[in-house]
This record gives C-alpha cells, sequence and structure tokens, in this order.
C-alpha cells in the first residue's frame, strides 16, 4: 500500500498471527472438550454395557445358588445342616472377562420383624405378643437395656399393626413428626431405623439379629445351622427361661449331623424343666426354608452386587426379593 510503512505492515502481520494463534487455541479447546465428551460418553456407554451383562450374570448366580440348595436338600433329606461348609462360603462360578461368586447363608435365623404381627387379611395386621416378648428377650440377650427394648418392641409392632391406636408404651402416628408408621410389613430390616426409640447404636446392634421375612410367621429357627455365636436366638425363644450357657451348650453339643428330630430336641437336658407355649413349640425348624444369596461381580471395571432373598419352601426355588449394592 502507498504510504504504508515497514513498522505498519509489522503491526499488521502480527495481529494477524496473534488471530490464528488465537483461533488455533480456540479450536484446541472445543476438540480437547470433544473428545473429553467421547471419551466419557464412551466409558459410560461400556460401564452400561458391563452392568447390563452383569445383571445377568446374577441371574445366572441365582440358578447356582438354587442348583446348590437343591443339591443340599438331597444330601441330608428333611433337615438342613452345616455338613460341607455350604454356608458363608463363596462359590465361584465362570464368567467371561471376569469373576463371579455366590455367597449362601440361612435366612431365617433371625428375628423376623413381621412376625410382630398376625393376619394380614381383610381385618388387617393384629399384634402378635409371642412375637414382642421373643424381640424383647433377644434385645435383653445381646445387652440391650430391657426398657429400651421393651419400648422398640411394641413401637415396631405399632409400625407394622394395621390400626391407629397405640400399644400401651407403644407409638402410632403422633409419635412421629413429619411422617406415619408403615401400618404394613417391612419391606427390609433397615426400616426399623425409623422406629421411634431405634438410636443408630441400637440399630447397629441389632442388624446381625434381625431380618424382614414376606410373612408373619415366627422366625423358623433351624437349630441344625445356627453356629455358636448365634446363642441368643435360642434363648429368644423362651425368654427368660433358657440361660445363655444352656443356649451354648445346645449348639455346642448338637450332633455333627444335625438334630434328626425337634421331639428329640426339646427332650434335651439342657431344656428341663422349659415348658414353651404352643405356639413356639412348633418354631424351631431342622430345615432351612430361606436363604440369603449374596452375589459379586468384577467385570470390566465394573463392581456389582446383589443380594437376593430365596424362598425355599417349594421344589422349585423362587426368587422373592433382590437388593443392589451394599455389602454383598
Amino acid at each position: 500500500m502507498i504510504g504504508e510503512s515497514k513498522t505498519d505492515r509489522g503491526k499488521e502481520e502480527g495481529a494477524a498471527l496473534l488471530t490464528v494463534l488465537l483461533l488455533v487455541a480456540v479450536i484446541s479447546v472445543l476438540a480437547m472438550s470433544a473428545l473429553d465428551k467421547l471419551t466419557i460418553a464412551t466409558r459410560l456407554a461400556g460401564n452400561m454395557s458391563a452392568m447390563d451383562q452383569s445383571r445377568a450374570y446374577a441371574q445366572a448366580g441365582e440358578l447356582v445358588a438354587a442348583s446348590r440348595i437343591a443339591s443340599i436338600a438331597q444330601a441330608s433329606p428333611g433337615r438342613t445342616t452345616l455338613a460341607g461348609g455350604w454356608m458363608g462360603k463363596p462359590m465361584p462360578f465362570p464368567i467371561d472377562g471376569g469373576t463371579a461368586t455366590v455367597t449362601l447363608r440361612d435366612a431365617g435365623n433371625c428375628f423376623n420383624l413381621n412376625s410382630l404381627v398376625i393376619g394380614g387379611g381383610e381385618g388387617g395386621y393384629t399384634a402378635r405378643p409371642a412375637a414382642i416378648v421373643q424381640f424383647e428377650g433377644l434385645m435383653v440377650a445381646i445387652g440391650i437395656a430391657r426398657p429400651t427394648a421393651r419400648r422398640i418392641s411394641l413401637a415396631a409392632t405399632d409400625w407394622i399393626d394395621s390400626d391407629t391406636q397405640p400399644l400401651p408404651g407403644g407409638a402410632e402416628d403422633e409419635s412421629y413428626d413429619g411422617y406415619r408408621t408403615g401400618n404394613t410389613l417391612m419391606a427390609d430390616a433397615s426400616e426399623l431405623r425409623a422406629v421411634a426409640g431405634v438410636s443408630p447404636e441400637v440399630f447397629t446392634a441389632l442388624r446381625p439379629w434381625i431380618c424382614a421375612l414376606p410373612d408373619t410367621e415366627l422366625s423358623p429357627l433351624n437349630v441344625n445351622t445356627l453356629t455358636e455365636k448365634q446363642f441368643p436366638l435360642l434363648m429368644m425363644l423362651l425368654p427368660g427361661q433358657l440361660p445363655d450357657a444352656s443356649a451354648r451348650k445346645l449348639i455346642a453339643e448338637r450332633p455333627a449331623d444335625g438334630y434328626s428330630s425337634m421331639v428329640d430336641f426339646w427332650k434335651l437336658p439342657a431344656l428341663g424343666g422349659v415348658t414353651p407355649a404352643a405356639e413356639v413349640l412348633g418354631q424351631p425348624q431342622l430345615r432351612t426354608t430361606w436363604f440369603d444369596l449374596a452375589i459379586a461381580i468384577e467385570l470390566g471395571g465394573i463392581q456389582f452386587r446383589q443380594s437376593s432373598l430365596l424362598d425355599g419352601r417349594m421344589q422349585v426355588i423362587k426368587t422373592v426379593r433382590r437388593s443392589f449394592g451394599g455389602n454383598s
């Protein structure tokens, strides 16, 4: 350009170069952002695929567990024992590109929170005194103060029963701020945390001892699968009648192949002088009817955990409840 100095041309060239560099920087940032989004999307797609595959493998794990339960029943018809070391022992099963294990436990050796009530038809759920006493007795056996145990057992019953009239010492809607009692069976034992009087410390102490089976039957304890640490569950059967030493003895001196008859069980010297109520007399069992199944799968960088409750009362094992995550 006529009259344009070299200095002016240098400034224009510098400005143009700076503009180009800025454009390159912006394009680089946009490209990096797009690449990051593509990477995240690819990972999410991979994770979703691995998660879907893990769920499919978990269903296969339930079939593996059902087969194992059937073999346990065949090995000892009419009763379930600890023979074979099946309880609490992780059992691997093959999957492509990962690892998977299933772990079975007796799901009936616990206090069934839903046994606090009886019924469920048009008359709804009503309190079951025998279970209230058992729940209180279990809490006392594991070291919870009796007044606290009494309040919790009554409040938990009021939480489940159908009426709105609190039991003496219990707790209905007016005892809760901002929410109401369930008035139906508990779906999971964790619901007990919402019940009046249940502090975090109390729930932590109770958690290994409680369950929420999907019926109102008294806890179906299998005397052949109780471990030595579970002696408080036997004390729970007969609150105030069975000392801890006698409960421990019933487990420690159990025959290697388990007790063969409930009639013989009730005649054992450790139970001498004990008079169970008719409702409690048929509560202990020789075989396991409910099983907890923990499934652990690692696949494609994903850790998948599932817990299943299996109903073993019929010839065909059925899954009645699943939950995901946690410490399965």
